[in-house]
């Protein structure tokens, strides 16, 4: 018997790699890069087992669920930041062991993230594990905004508990790094400033 899998992720490389860890000829795989595809592809294919990352543009991993569990009892399998991390990881690290030097900048502002230092203008920032992740998520796609539900679930590794602990760690992490940087976008979330220059 042939199964259907769906797997819904906004990165190529996430699905390329599950593609060769689930390798079979007893699989077909069926790719979409954000929910509203994913749904358009469950309307005409019939799938065995859907394969969802939580954060994604336009329809995201919860709502698409939400949207799913509507009419279907699918088996639905989350894939979580933290999954995506060890993925990403593992295949980094290769034969070698040795995980590349990975730097972001951001105006003045820099992150290392694999020795975990952030600095601005050249000054260490101290960062809790948590604003640590939601640095690195916002300064990874500058400009982007993310919704409250991926900021924690990037961030705390867990499904969404409360807002009022984004709200509260996000007002943290401006004091340290400077609130003009971080904008509220209302009713949808937050972004990180691309254009923001030190006087």
């Amino acid at each position: 018997m042939v199964y259907n899998i769906l797997h819904v992720d906004d990165e190529k490389e996430i699905i390329k790699l599950l593609k060769m860890y689930l390798k079979s000829e007893d699989i077909n795989h069926y790719e979409a890069t954000n929910g509203r595809e994913a749904l358009a592809i469950l309307a005409e294919k019939k799938i065995d087992l859907l394969i969802v990352d939580i954060m994604m543009p336009e329809i995201d991993g919860f709502e698409l669920i939400r949207t799913v569990r509507k009419t279907s009892n699918l088996p639905i399998l989350v894939i979580s930041a933290r999954v995506n991390a060890l993925l990403r990881r593992y295949h980094a690290l290769g034969a070698s062991g040795e995980a590349p030097r990975a730097r972001l900048l951001v105006g003045n502002l820099e992150l290392d993230t694999n020795a975990c230092v952030a600095s601005l203008a050249g000054k260490s920032i101290e960062l809790t594990a948590v604003e640590f992740r939601v640095l690195k998520l916002l300064m990874e796609q500058p400009g982007r905004v993310f919704t409250k539900e991926q900021i924690y679930e990037y961030g705390w590794q867990d499904p969404l508990a409360g807002e009022n602990n984004v709200r509260v760690m996000m007002s943290k992490l401006r004091e340290k790094i400077g609130a003009e940087r971080i904008k509220t976008i209302r009713g949808l979330g937050y972004r990180l400033e691309v254009s923001h220059e030190e006087a």
